[in-house]
C-alpha cells in the first residue's frame, strides 16, 4: 500500500490524522473532501451547490495527481448534513462526473465545521473494460 498526502500541491492539507489518498492495488481510496480552501485550510462557506462543487474540485485533483480522473471512480458515498439538500446537490454532482456514474450512497450524518456536504470516493487504476 502506498499513502499520499499532497503538501505543496493545491489541496488543503489534511486536519486529522489520515491521507488523502490510499492506493491498495489497483484501487485508491481518498478520504472524504468538504469545501476547504487549499491554501489557508480554512472551511469555506457557501450553499450546498458551492460547497458540492468545490468538494468535487479537491476530489478531481487529488485523482489528477495520481494520474486519474473523476471518469475513474468506481464508487463514492456523499454525506449531506440535510438529506433536503440532495437534490440541489445532485445536479452538480451530476454534471461534474456525467454518465455512467460510479456507485454512490447518500447517508445523512453530522459533518465537521458547518460543513453541507462531504464527498468520498473510490477509483480503479486497473485495466477498463467495456
Amino acid at each position: 500500500m502506498e499513502h499520499f498526502t499532497f503538501p505543496d500541491r493545491p489541496i488543503p492539507k489534511a486536519y486529522g490524522a489520515y491521507s488523502h489518498a490510499v492506493l491498495a492495488g489497483d484501487f485508491v481510496f481518498l478520504a472524504g473532501q468538504i469545501a476547504r480552501d487549499a491554501e489557508t485550510g480554512l472551511f469555506v462557506d457557501g450553499d450546498i451547490s458551492a460547497q458540492t462543487a468545490r468538494a468535487i474540485e479537491i476530489v478531481r485533483t487529488i485523482l489528477a495527481e495520481l494520474g486519474l480522473s473523476l471518469s475513474d471512480v468506481v464508487r463514492s458515498t456523499v454525506y449531506l448534513s440535510d438529506i433536503k439538500d440532495f437534490d440541489a446537490m445532485n445536479q452538480v454532482y451530476s454534471r461534474a462526473f456525467g454518465g455512467p456514474f460510479p456507485a454512490r450512497s447518500t447517508p445523512e450524518v453530522k459533518l465537521p465545521f458547518g460543513a453541507k456536504v462531504s464527498i468520498e470516493v473510490t477509483a480503479y487504476r486497473g485495466t477498463k473494460s467495456g
